[in-house]
């Protein structure tokens, strides 16, 4: 191992390891219950403008990586930093999008309402930029996703996919440098799959935001996934779909002989259905 005298390390400490459009670093991270690794040795950079995908089976520790980047969960070992500095609770710098669960229909919350929480939900008050601001930017936020016509409607009487396009909306009416989406495909149909799927990618990339996109499928996200990290027991992979989709690697994470089959542009996996993929056995919307 190499050693540095204190001049050394004084010379060198200017430098960083840190790409400067990195959004999202976490270095040696080790996350655990107990005698429970969830994973150990995680390096990954996520640039602003990058699509990152996580995927694996429940009780990976994809959620819990979420939360670790929303400052809602310590690191058992190694460092986080998101948009520069050490995640923490709160933090205006990321959007974030949540499973998709269905509102009570008697929720009287209008859709601008919920929008607006995204920009002043977690203090008292309007904000900094006042009232008109406010409104300027919830108003941008729904014509951006298409949900203008939901602004004055009561969020419990909207659709699975409308709530989706408000969710959207909210999480990124502050212009966040990172984006966190946990499961927002869950409980929709496929073609509001592919429609969230768009919108969080198009959006995100117009905002320059880095994505970090929980999912238990990804082909509605494939066409906009610049990489993968698959999560398995402990091990991971990280690369683009072309290098982490494939039969030799998801065979070596789980440890049994696993299929990868591409067909019309969708990916199919065959035999860790027991195991669950993670690709194309849906998984509910419990801790993963």
């Amino acid at each position: 191992m190499m050693t540095t005298t204190d001049d050394d390390t004084a010379a060198a400490a200017p430098v960083s390891e840190t790409p400067p459009s990195a959004a999202v670093r976490l270095r040696s991270a080790r996350l655990s219950y107990g005698e429970r690794v969830l994973w150990d040795g995680l390096d990954l950079d996520v640039r602003r403008g990058e699509f990152v995908a996580v995927l694996g089976p429940n009780g990976s520790g994809k959620t819990s990586l979420l939360r670790v980047l929303l400052g809602l969960q310590r690191l058992s070992a190694g460092t986080v930093e998101v948009a520069g500095a050490p995640a923490r609770r709160g933090g205006r710098e990321i959007g974030y999008i949540p499973q998709q669960r269905g509102s009570d229909p008697l929720l009287t919350l209008r859709g601008r309402d919920l929008v607006g929480l995204g920009l002043d939900g977690h203090r008292w008050g309007l904000g900094l930029r006042g009232r008109g601001e406010r409104r300027r930017r919830v108003d941008a936020a729904l014509e951006a996703v298409g949900a203008s016509e939901y602004a004055r409607m009561p969020v419990g009487l909207l659709s699975g996919g409308e709530q989706q396009r408000l969710r959207v909306a909210q999480a990124l009416v502050g212009d966040p440098a990172v984006l966190l989406c946990d499961e927002p495909l869950l409980s929709l149909d496929l073609a509001r799959q592919r429609m969230v799927s768009r919108l969080i990618a198009q959006q995100a990339r117009e905002r320059d935001a880095a994505v970090v996109f929980v999912t238990h499928e990804i082909n509605p996200i494939l066409a906009w996934v610049d990489r993968v990290l698959y999560i398995v027991d402990g091990r991971f992979r990280i690369g683009t779909p072309d290098e982490v989709m494939t039969s030799q690697t998801l065979s070596e994470l789980y440890r049994t002989d696993v299929d990868v089959v591409r067909t019309r542009g969708r990916l199919l996996v065959v035999g860790a259905e027991d195991a669950g993929s993670g690709v194309h056995h849906p998984e509910g919307p419990e801790e993963s």
